[in-house]
């Protein structure tokens, strides 16, 4: 059968979010907020068939289409097939992006010995404890509750603000800075995709189903975070910017961030490191509670070969 495929817009985060928000996949790729605002990238499309929500999307430059795993309380073997289908009739054998240890143990049952898992670290997503970000108890949080304490001792007039409509001018002008303080002829493509990304977010902010806040000092704002539920116990948090002339101010505005964070989310999912070495070395000094496993699964080649 021909999937019913349709591009991912802001009118489908109810429909979309009653498959994400039950499941028990906690990775970034189900965020509906990231679905949406990366889809003019990965020109992402979704289709529900038999209880099943399906999400095509294209990588490498537009040249391959991918997959993410089926989720819903339909037939996983049967959805599976029906991509692998859809992608064979696209001129491209099956492949899958994001698969987890859960995902992977779902579909082992319906694919024993017939798909290849190739994880790659520069994919993984960082879990934090909500709890953790939000209290930096204990030694290994020290040097952050000092950088937290400096930054008080030298902006003691500091407000943290919910980002409202009113605030993303500010916000967009924050990160206007920080794009022009990061060479974009280092990573000049990832930089401009990113950016196009957080104004849509910044943009549709409400519609999008976000949540964050800033930080403001004197009449600057100098950090903003916001972020989305990916399932019912995980928050993501999508992005965080601030200006680096303030010291501490990427701690001050990571810990008030979480501590809004609804308790009802245990974990926060901070993303992926990307390979950066700075942001590797950052991401690990939040002394996450683990690492999720992301793999790309292809199916073996008939006879094992």
């Amino acid at each position: 059968m021909d999937i019913p495929f349709k591009p991912i817009t802001l009118d489908d985060r109810g429909i979309i979010q009653s498959f994400t928000l039950p499941g028990d996949y906690r990775n970034c790729d189900f965020s509906f907020s990231n679905m949406c605002s990366w889809r003019f990238l990965y020109k992402s499309e979704y289709a529900v068939v038999d209880g099943e929500l399906l999400i095509r999307f294209w990588i490498e430059d537009g040249t391959r289409i991918a997959y993410m795993c089926p989720i819903g309380k339909g037939d996983l073997k049967k959805s599976v097939e029906l991509i692998e289908q859809d992608s064979l009739a696209n001129g491209h054998p099956l492949c899958m992006l994001g698969i987890t240890p859960a995902a992977k143990e779902n579909l082992e049952v319906h694919f024993p010995n017939e798909l290849v898992y190739l994880p790659n670290r520069d994919y993984y997503d960082y879990i934090y404890l909500r709890e953790d970000l939000t209290s930096l108890k204990g030694k290994k949080f020290q040097s952050k509750r000092n950088h937290i304490n400096n930054f008080k001792k030298q902006n003691p007039d500091y407000e943290y603000l919910p980002i409202t409509p009113d605030l993303v001018p500010h916000c967009l002008r924050l990160e206007h800075k920080w794009f022009k303080a990061n060479d974009p002829d280092t990573d000049g493509d990832d930089l401009t995709f990113e950016r196009r990304s957080l104004t849509y977010a910044l943009q549709n902010f409400e519609a999008l189903g976000l949540t964050g806040g800033a930080i403001r000092v004197g009449s600057e704002i100098i950090a903003f975070s916001f972020g989305s539920p990916i399932n019912h116990n995980t928050f993501g948090v999508h992005v965080e910017k601030a200006d680096v002339n303030y010291q501490g101010a990427f701690t001050i505005i990571n810990q008030e961030f979480a501590s809004r964070i609804p308790e009802q989310y245990t974990y926060v999912n901070r993303e992926e490191d990307l390979g950066l070495p700075g942001l590797r070395q950052a991401k690990l000094s939040y002394n996450p509670v683990f690492l999720l496993e992301k793999n790309v699964v292809i199916k073996k080649p008939a006879n094992g070969q």
